[in-house]
């Protein structure tokens, strides 16, 4: 739904990210995240609590608590950042921009019924409208 790139520990990078997520398709009923400082911190509980979400955190160590996600990175690296040679942050940002939005609009998932992610999220938003 939406990225930052850092080369930092701080939360300001998600809480940005998570603010423009919920800006360009609402707010989610449920927030996942694992309990990495970004995520524990007052500044980013304070967005969700004000913004009424749930919040739901993965177990320590508990990788398969958020099993997609931790294959997205896993496809990210495979098939993106360890095919190049990234010199500085604005190369590793053009790869990563590139890998994301053919992932997202382009490359079909079978858990998916082999639509895109693209094609699902805004499916499942168009028959929750109809609803």
């Amino acid at each position: 739904m939406s990225w930052r790139l850092s080369n930092t520990m701080h939360t300001d990078f998600c809480v940005e990210a998570l603010k423009d997520a919920t800006a360009r398709f609402g707010p989610p009923e449920i927030m996942n995240t694992d309990q990495g400082s970004q995520f524990t911190g007052a500044a980013w509980v304070t967005v969700l609590a004000d913004a009424g979400l749930r919040i739901s955190m993965d177990g320590r160590g508990r990788y398969f608590d958020n099993i997609f996600i931790e294959r997205l990175w896993q496809s990210l690296k495979q098939e993106a950042i360890y095919l190049e040679e990234i010199t500085d942050g604005f190369q590793a940002r053009r790869v990563i921009t590139n890998w994301m939005t053919f992932y997202n609009s382009e490359r079909p998932h079978s858990s998916l019924e082999h639509r895109t992610p693209k094609e699902a999220y805004w499916q499942g938003r168009d028959q929750k409208l109809a609803a």
